[in-house]
């Protein structure tokens, strides 16, 4: 029993650990930030990634000040879909969100918005990622 449980966590670390590492780029609101994105394929087809970002300014802090920030995906060709808030931790200028696509080619755009729930992103962009899994 014991051998078979080592096995499963040893498959399932594997797996995590084959997430690909994709490059971000800053907007020039916040030029102390750095970002990562690690994706990969779930086990239903999805794309399942996490976005952590480091030295993120609270976007009351930016100019102009904001209120939220905002994670987007946007497949090509289609407009931006909103995925939720992306909370900056003020202790440590830091912030995480996880989510899930069944797309594998994707761009993800965090925006600094007014609203917690815009219907389509501000021209206030902070990072873009591309995904192409």
């Amino acid at each position: 029993m014991k051998l078979v449980s080592v096995f499963l966590l040893l498959a399932l670390l594997a797996t995590f650990a084959m997430g690909k590492d994709f490059s971000v780029t800053t907007g020039e609101t916040n030029p102390a930030l750095q970002g990562t994105v690690k994706a990969e394929v779930d086990r239903n087809g999805n794309a399942a990634f996490e976005l952590e970002a480091k030295h993120i300014a609270p976007p009351q802090r930016l100019t102009p000040a904001k209120q939220f920030y905002v994670l987007w995906v946007q497949v090509p060709g289609m407009p931006a879909e909103s995925q939720g808030e992306l909370r900056v931790n003020s202790d440590n200028m830091a912030a995480s969100f996880k989510g899930t696509t069944p797309n594998k080619s994707f761009e993800i755009i965090v925006t600094a918005e007014d609203q917690p729930k815009p219907e389509s992103p501000s021209n206030v962009e902070v990072l873009r990622a591309k995904i192409d899994l």
